[in-house]
């Protein structure tokens, strides 16, 4: 049996440490990275405070910053790491990248895609893994909320 050097949590540690950087800008803590081939092509936060932009999610400039490395629009052999279930928007321009795999950690029981019943929108071919590393994804979003209040 083979050890893989990396997985999921590997990976969503690293979008975890996108997530800080976001909370330390005051945005709302949420963080991604695209994965092609066990390396990371692309890190990305929210963004949306900064730009003055609702399109700055994280996982929106992602897609972007990764189709720039790669040279070209369709992420069919990469994989999403983002910390937070992606929203309609996301999944789809996740659909239009035809990405391959999609690893959340909290789900968002208001706005996210698998929990209000869209999960449709992805790409039929992209598999969707949920609740990689949940509690810390969870525990930076309320602390985050915790202090606004």
């Amino acid at each position: 049996m083979s050890i893989k050097p990396f997985d999921d949590k590997y990976f969503m540690k690293q979008a975890l440490n996108e997530a800080n950087r976001a909370f330390d800008r005051d945005e709302v803590p949420i963080g991604a990275v695209i994965v092609l081939k066990d390396q990371v092509i692309a890190r990305a936060h929210n963004l949306t405070e900064t730009l003055n932009d609702v399109t700055a999610h994280a996982e929106m400039q992602a897609f972007t910053a990764a189709a720039d490395y790669i040279g070209g629009k369709y992420l069919k052999e990469c994989t999403l790491y983002v910390t937070l279930e992606p929203c309609a928007m996301c999944a789809g321009a996740a659909y239009w990248t035809q990405i391959s795999k999609v690893v959340y950690g909290a789900k968002d029981e208001k706005k996210g895609l698998l929990s209000t019943k869209q999960a449709h929108i992805f790409h039929p071919k992209t598999e969707i893994v949920g609740g990689v590393m949940q509690d810390d994804c969870i525990d930076l979003m309320q602390l985050f909320f915790k202090e606004k209040r």
